[in-house]
């Protein structure tokens, strides 16, 4: 059996390719479908279904370009009501690529609409299970996201079904089935992922906490349901446009790739109030950048910071990247929903500054020197990695404010007394020291290397919650 892993490690994504004598079937497509078409070209084959596992709250599928692109029909499984032309399958219902046969599985519980599908090679063996969010590797799909949507789900219903699902839909199936799920370690659609993205049904039935056979349904749903975190705030936002539909990635590149001189830059930025996304490394925005300007490097998890720290897909953004890096940009915005940017300044912060226009820095510090400033007067230290990192292990009497909380708690970050703030390598803390900047804190210093340099000095860290950190 052919079946082709696409993983996309910044989304923590997989969609998956199958293609059989001469038909092709993607399923859970991202939104830039050339990759899809261009390899079923390669293999002569047509795309004859793009297959849906749900309604996705953390990417903008394909699904609709591709159909449009290709003749592929789209395929739903039982329950989903999406807003344009679309196949909404049975449970059990058998669909036909090639010499390969897709079997539809209704495994409601992620969200109602989510479907599992069963892959049955040409000799008639059921070989793989493509499971959308219902199982991960080493988890399950968190069910507190449909409820944003649907307003008399709760997330104890969905745990309810999913129970049921995972009990009665896929657990009877054979040990030796291939599971391939649609995130690995890093989505923030479940808690416990795996870095491995496929395994075997039984090995999973042995290792995954909530298969445990003798786990009742209420042991299952409290045990879920557990130490889920706030989804972040663009997740039902993706769900709607994934319902309802969403431009074309042609148009949303069109609007977007508008090169811009520093003056023309300078001009739109005034007349829309555009956000502006400064993607370059950590390093080289504290050297300098155009004021009032956010880094999100693009170097790191880019689209999952921005869903997090961009609240409406529908801001207008103005990019400044490096130099033939705005594509790339554009289109990892496109994946989480974020249609609207409408330029970027053409050939980067160099053209800023050979226009002589205003700039700002981040003042930096060394592990070392922040050795030195702890001894003598102990600083403030304020950490914006994620509690859990926090509680694990910190500078003594360092305050934590998660960096996906930062707004909430602009309070904790005093205006009159200096302070430092770190993360675990750097990255976090350029977004939190951007969103200072921009705000009007200036008296703070962000180490360089964070965490993972700072523990390598003198400076005493422990290995218990601090009663200074944030609850």
């Amino acid at each position: 059996m052919k079946i082709e892993q696409i993983y996309t490690g910044c989304l923590a994504h997989a969609a998956y390719y199958v293609e059989s004598n001469g038909e092709a079937a993607i399923f859970d497509p991202l939104r830039e479908v050339q990759p899809y078409i261009d390899r079923a070209m390669n293999d002569h084959a047509k795309i004859k279904y793009v297959f849906e596992t749900h309604f996705h709250a953390d990417f903008v599928s394909g699904h609709i370009d591709l159909k449009k692109k290709t003749g592929a029909e789209i395929v739903f499984g039982p329950t989903a009501k999406p807003g344009y032309d679309a196949l909404i399958a049975e449970d059990g219902q058998i669909f036909n690529v090639g010499d390969y046969k897709i079997k539809v599985i209704h495994t409601p519980g992620h969200t109602m609409e989510s479907t599992t599908y069963l892959l049955i090679n040409e000799e008639g063996k059921e070989y793989g299970l493509i499971t959308g969010d219902t199982l991960f590797i080493g988890d399950v799909g968190r069910p507190d996201l449909a409820q944003h949507v649907v307003a008399d789900l709760t997330e104890e219903k969905l745990a309810g079904y999913l129970y049921d699902s995972l009990r009665n839909k896929i657990m009877p199936l054979s040990d030796d089935l291939m599971v391939f799920p649609n995130h690995g370690a890093g989505s923030a659609c479940g808690k416990k992922m795996s870095k491995q993205t496929t395994d075997t049904l039984g090995h999973q039935k042995a290792t995954n906490y909530a298969l445990r056979a003798d786990m009742t349904k209420e042991e299952f749903i409290k045990e879920l349901l557990t130490g889920l975190t706030t989804p972040p705030s663009y997740f039902p936002q993706n769900v709607m446009m994934n319902i309802k539909g969403y431009d074309s990635l042609d148009t949303v590149m069109d609007r977007a790739k508008k090169p811009l001189s520093a003056e023309a830059f300078e001009v739109v930025a005034n007349e829309t109030g555009a956000l502006l996304l400064d993607t370059r490394d950590a390093k080289d925005f504290a050297k300098g950048f155009v004021p009032n300007s956010v880094n999100i490097g693009l170097d790191g998890s880019f689209a999952q910071w921005v869903g997090e720290m961009i609240p409406d897909v529908k801001q207008e953004i103005l990019l400044i990247t490096y130099p033939g890096k705005q594509e790339e940009a554009m289109t990892r915005l496109s994946r989480v929903g974020y249609d609207h940017t409408i330029g970027y300044l053409k050939d980067g912060f160099k053209t800023w500054k050979e226009a002589k226009k205003e700039i700002e820095t981040v003042s930096r510090i060394t592990p070392k020197e922040l050795e030195i400033a702890y001894a003598a007067e102990k600083p403030l230290v304020i950490d914006v990695r994620k509690k859990s990192e926090f509680d694990s292990e910190h500078v003594i009497g360092a305050i934590n404010v998660p960096l996906n909380e930062i707004n909430q708690h602009l309070a904790q970050f005093p205006k009159e007394k200096p302070f430092v703030i770190h993360c675990a390598g750097g990255y976090r803390s350029m977004i939190a020291s951007s969103i200072l900047k921009q705000r009007g804190w200036d008296n703070f210093v962000d180490v360089e290397g964070g965490f993972a340099e700072i523990k390598n000095t003198g400076i005493r860290v422990s290995d218990y919650v601090c009663p200074t950190t944030l609850l």
